[in-house]
């Protein structure tokens, strides 16, 4: 079955995995294309609510493909030639096609797990890594007090993207943990100007200088050891805090600044307080622990 294959040139090394397609074009970048990868083919229309939900899904699992899998899509309302052709019934509808003919598809929007495993059979192999997984995986990690998983994990996203603010700056967090100032530091300097202002990266930076401010802090275990010993000994609470706080552990370092600020606020100057607010510059206004750690420092003051 010969379809559309009006004379085109084949395409070129290094052309867009991803872009729209129409009549002329269409033996050229699905056609001729497909015979050297497999090519997904999107029908889609502007009115077309699911087309919204399902093209996002789609391009988000081509570009994980890394060019084993292209993808056209083609906009039936400007386009009802290739329509009628290939006798699509309602959008979105998806076609794979290898070899220069349709072999699989679907109809309807589908969630990302099932077009992830229809983009994976194409490609021959797994896709490279979630991005948002990995992410949420380090983080995750991080506050576990697991700083060489999350590095791992963090070090798997600058793999597909190498500036990945979120990722550098995790990393730079994970090295602290694991008491590498100097190469956080380093990390930190060398980070591209297109993201040296992001929030992870500022984070990052003043949880670098929290920890040159502390300097070398016992272990936790002794400092623990103290506190279960003298629950009032504040200076072992505020060594704690910013030890657990460096390993990412954010909220049980809260909490014992929170227990010094609630016995004695006026401990040395206010220091737990300010060491609080240095807590919360160095994650950011919208983290989740910066906003927890506020209102109940709100409580405790205003209690």
């Amino acid at each position: 079955m010969q379809i559309l294959g009006g004379a085109a040139a084949r395409p070129a090394e290094g052309e867009e995995i991803i872009k729209d397609g129409d009549i002329e074009s269409f033996a050229r970048d699905v056609i001729y294309a497909s015979q050297q990868v497999p090519v997904l083919v999107d029908f889609w229309a502007p009115w077309c609510g699911p087309c919204k939900q399902l093209t996002p899904v789609l391009e988000k699992v081509v570009r994980a493909a890394k060019g084993k899998v292209r993808l056209v899509k083609i906009n039936i309302d400007e386009n009802p030639e290739i329509a009628q052709q290939l006798r699509i019934q309602s959008v979105p509808t998806v076609y794979a096609f290898v070899g220069g003919q349709p072999v699989t598809g679907f109809a309807g929007a589908q969630p990302e797990s099932q077009v992830r495993a229809l983009v994976e059979r194409l490609a021959g192999g797994p896709l490279t890594a979630d991005i948002d997984a990995e992410l949420a995986a380090g983080k995750a990690a991080l506050e576990r007090g697991e700083a060489e998983t999350a590095a791992a994990r963090f070090s798997r996203v600058l793999e597909e993207e190498p500036e990945n603010p979120e990722a550098l700056g995790g990393i730079a967090r994970a090295l602290l943990s694991l008491g590498e100032r100097e190469e956080a530091r380093r990390l930190l300097e060398e980070a591209p100007k297109t993201i040296a202002g992001h929030a992870a990266i500022a984070g990052a930076k003043a949880a670098l200088q929290l920890a040159e401010e502390a300097g070398d802090l016992p272990e936790p275990a002794e400092l623990e050891a103290r506190i279960a010993a003298d629950p009032d000994d504040f200076e072992a609470r505020y060594q704690l805090a910013t030890r657990l706080f460096l390993r990412g552990q954010y909220e049980p370092a809260m909490d014992h600044l929170l227990h010094i600020v609630k016995k004695d606020r006026s401990w040395r100057e206010d220091l737990a307080r300010k060491q609080l607010l240095k807590f919360f510059d160095a994650l950011g206004p919208t983290h989740p622990a910066t906003v927890k750690g506020r209102r109940m420092l709100s409580t405790v003051l205003f209690a």
